[in-house]
């Protein structure tokens, strides 16, 4: 997607860099920033021209509070992006998020675009349409955990006025690669175009985005955030014949079936 000829951000902060998401969105996101500023606890490679590495653990208060200096809006990639052990969970999705967003407070930072989770709400059934008003229903504990983001950054937005977009990403891959995906894809030039969109709307508040491309299949609806201005262009519908013919339809009541959280809600316990 075209960029402005003048960027209208000046430092973005993209943590969760050296990830899936972050590799795919590191070259897109640098058209549209003065300066990117890249943390991950991985490997980020050599900074490119424009590009300022800055390796930090969520977890680490103090290394937080140094990452958001001079920081103008971040793209919150980073932490457990799985269902796993209680643990790791509360360290990088739950004190780690806090961590990042009292240090964008301390450093003045206006707005973050949250990468949250459709796990949210994945014991909601196939059949249900929701909106971003449908409480919470998670399946597992990054799901909950996902779900505190979301709340946190509401209470950060209502106190202290730093806009938030939480993304609920569904299946950002590629191409769909199975039954459920027909339903949940985003492609990752949707992806960047959601996130753009979430990064420049002229007031986002704060605002809850299912991150899916326009697919035929619909689980979820974003008439609620319609003023983010996010249009997608991709679908998963050129898929489905061969996705229906390569996979065969589950039993009526298997919960991978059933639930938006597909295998999912069948994960766990680890402790």
């Amino acid at each position: 997607m075209p960029a402005p000829a003048t960027p209208p951000i000046g430092r973005l902060l993209l943590t969760g860099a050296a990830g899936t998401l972050g590799r795919v969105l590191r070259p897109r996101l640098k058209r549209w920033c003065t300066t990117l500023r890249l943390s991950d606890r991985g490997d980020l490679g050599a900074a490119a021209d424009g590009e300022e590495l800055q390796p930090a653990a969520l977890e680490d208060r103090a290394a937080m509070r140094a990452l958001l200096q001079g920081v103008d809006a971040v793209v919150h990639l980073g932490g457990i992006s799985v269902e796993a052990a209680w643990a790791p969970i509360q360290a990088a999705n739950i004190t780690g998020v806090y961590h990042l967003y009292e240090a964008a407070r301390l450093a003045g930072t206006r707005r973050i675009v949250f990468a949250s989770s459709n796990h949210v709400v994945g014991f909601y059934r196939q059949h249900e349409v929701i909106d971003a008003l449908a409480p919470p229903r998670p399946d597992t504990l990054y799901g909950v955990s996902k779900a505190f983001g979301e709340n946190l950054s509401r209470m950060y937005f209502e106190r202290y006025g730093i806009e938030t977009v939480c993304l609920r990403i569904g299946s950002a891959t590629p191409a769909p690669e199975n039954r459920r995906m027909l339903a949940t894809w985003l492609s990752f030039d949707d992806l960047e175009r959601l996130v753009v969109a979430s990064l420049t709307a002229p007031d986002a508040g704060h605002s809850i985005v299912y991150g899916l491309s326009d697919n035929v299949t619909r689980w979820w609806d974003n008439r609620l955030a319609a003023h983010i201005g996010y249009r997608p262009q991709d679908s998963s519908e050129p898929w489905r014949a061969e996705l229906e013919a390569k996979q065969p339809a589950m039993a009526p009541d298997d919960p991978v079936r059933l639930y938006h959280g597909g295998v999912f809600v069948e994960l766990g316990p680890y402790d």
